[in-house]
C-alpha cells in the first residue's frame, strides 16, 4: 500500500471528523458523541463493512446480529468488547441505545428489515440492492420518508473522490450527446463447486433465514451462496450490474430504464445454481434517449469491471480506480484521466487501494448527524434495482420485459 494512500486515508478520516465535530456543534452535540451502530447479518460483506466503519471517528458497534453462530461470533469481534449479541434482528430495534444499523442480510431481507428500522427510529446503511422485486421499492421510500430517516444503499461508487470529478466531466458537457453505455463485470472464478461447509443450523434459524421464501429443506450450499438463487437474491444482475447502472443513473440524472431484452446460460455452473454464470443485457432508457448494454461473466475476467459514457464527443471510461476521457476523432476536446489505483489487478475487477466503501460510510456518518441527504438514498437503490429486476424479468421469460 503507497505512501500516497496513505495520506488519502489521513486525510479523510481527518476530514471526516472535522465535519462530524462541526455538525454536532451546530445541533448542541458534544464534539465526542457516539453514533451506536448494531450490524446485522454479520457475514462476509457486512464484516468487511464493520471494519470500515471501525475507523471512522466516534462510531461504535455496540450490537451484532446473525443466525448463524459461527458469523455471529466473528461479527463480534469486530465489534465493542461489550456488544450485545443476538439471532433476532427485531430485539435490537426495539433498544433506545442503538442509533443506527447496517444492514449485510441476503438480498430478500433488506426491504423488510429497511422499514422495521425507520418504522423504529433508526437510520440505516443497507447493503445493494435494495430491493429484491419490483414491488418492494415503494414500501421502503415511504418508510425512509414517512419517518424521516437517513437511508445509504450501498452502491458506493457514488461517494469515489475520482468518480465525483468525473462527474463534472459529464455535467460540463464534455463528451456531448451521450446516447449508449457500456458496462460490464466480468470475473474468472470458480464458485460451482460444493464444498461441505459442515454448517449445523436449527430448523427455527432456518426457518428465520428463509422469511418470505418459500420452505424448502435446509441446504448449506444454499445458505452460503444465496446470491446464485432466487428466492434469496438475482444474479449477476442484481449482484453486480446493479453497480454500475447505479453509477450511470448518478453520472448522468437519469430516470428508470423503460425496457430490457437479456440473455443467460450455465456454461460452468448448470447443475448447481439456478441462476446464469454468463449474461448480457440491453436496457432502454426512452426518456433520456439512452441504450446501456451489460455483459457479466464468471468463465472470463477482459474488461472486469467497467462503465463506459459513450459521447459525440468522447468517451468518459470508468473503473473503481481510475476515469479516462478519450476524444471522440476531429473532436476539440482535451484528453483527461485520473489514475487513484495502482499496479496489476492480476484477475481482480477493482483496486484495493481505492476504498470506496470507507467513503460512503463516511458519507452516511455524517449525513446521519447533519441530516442532510446522503449519497444513495432509497429512491436511487430503487431505481438501479428495478433496473436489474427488469433484466431478469426479461431473462426468466425469454421476452422483452417492459416496466
Amino acid at each position: 500500500m503507497s505512501s500516497n494512500w496513505t495520506l488519502s486515508r489521513r486525510q479523510l478520516l481527518a476530514a471526516s471528523a472535522g465535519l462530524l465535530a462541526a455538525a454536532e456543534t451546530r445541533r448542541g452535540f458534544a464534539a465526542n458523541d457516539t453514533l451506536s451502530v448494531a450490524c446485522i447479518g454479520t457475514g462476509g460483506r457486512c464484516r468487511r463493512l464493520m471494519s470500515r466503519l471501525t475507523q471512522l471517528p466516534n462510531v461504535k458497534i455496540v450490537a451484532v446480529c446473525d443466525i448463524w453462530d459461527e458469523h455471529l461470533k466473528q461479527g463480534a469481534e469486530l465489534a465493542d468488547s461489550r456488544a450485545i449479541q443476538a439471532t433476532d434482528f427485531r430485539k435490537l430495534l426495539d433498544r433506545s441505545d442503538i442509533d443506527a444499523v447496517l444492514i449485510g442480510s441476503p438480498d430478500h431481507w433488506h426491504v423488510p428489515m429497511t422499514v422495521a428500522a425507520c418504522e423504529a427510529g433508526k437510520d440505516v446503511y443497507v447493503e445493494k440492492p435494495l430491493t429484491h422485486d419490483l414491488r418492494e421499492g415503494a414500501a421502503v421510500i415511504d418508510a425512509q420518508n414517512k419517518h424521516q430517516r437517513i437511508v445509504q444503499v450501498g452502491t458506493q461508487q457514488r461517494s469515489m473522490p475520482h468518480l465525483q470529478e468525473a462527474k463534472e466531466l459529464v455535467a460540463s458537457g464534455a463528451l456531448g450527446t451521450i446516447h449508449k453505455i457500456h458496462l460490464t463485470w466480468n470475473r474468472n472464478q470458480t464458485r460451482w463447486g460444493r464444498p461441505d461447509y459442515k454448517i449445523q443450523l436449527e430448523p427455527s434459524r432456518w426457518k428465520q433465514f428463509l422469511g418470505s421464501a418459500p420452505d424448502q429443506p435446509f441446504d448449506p450450499y444454499r445458505f452460503r451462496n444465496w446470491r446464485w438463487f432466487w428466492d434469496f437474491g438475482g444474479g449477476i444482475f442484481t449482484d453486480l450490474m446493479v453497480h454500475w447502472i447505479d453509477t450511470a443513473h448518478w453520472l448522468m440524472d437519469m430516470s428508470a430504464a423503460n425496457t430490457a431484452m437479456s440473455i443467460g446460460d450455465q456454461f460452468a455452473a448448470g447443475g448447481l445454481w439456478e441462476t446464469p454464470d454468463t449474461v448480457q443485457t440491453l436496457l432502454q432508457y426512452r426518456q433520456d434517449k439512452v441504450q446501456a448494454y451489460f455483459e457479466g461473466t464468471f468463465v472470463n475476467h477482459r474488461n472486469r469491471a467497467m462503465l463506459e459514457l459513450m459521447g459525440s464527443d468522447a468517451t468518459l471510461y470508468c473503473d473503481r480506480g481510475r476515469y479516462e476521457l478519450h476524444p471522440e476523432r476531429g473532436k476539440k476536446v482535451e484528453a483527461k484521466q485520473r489514475v487513484d489505483g495502482e499496479g496489476d489487478l492480476r484477475g481482480l475487477d477493482f483496486y484495493e487501494q481505492v476504498d470506496g466503501a470507507l467513503y460512503h460510510l463516511a458519507n452516511w456518518v455524517e449525513c446521519v448527524r447533519t441530516r442532510k441527504r446522503p449519497a444513495c438514498p432509497a429512491e436511487e437503490g430503487v431505481k438501479s434495482a428495478a433496473s436489474a429486476h427488469l433484466a431478469n424479468l426479461s431473462l426468466r421469460s425469454g421476452k422483452v420485459a417492459h416496466s
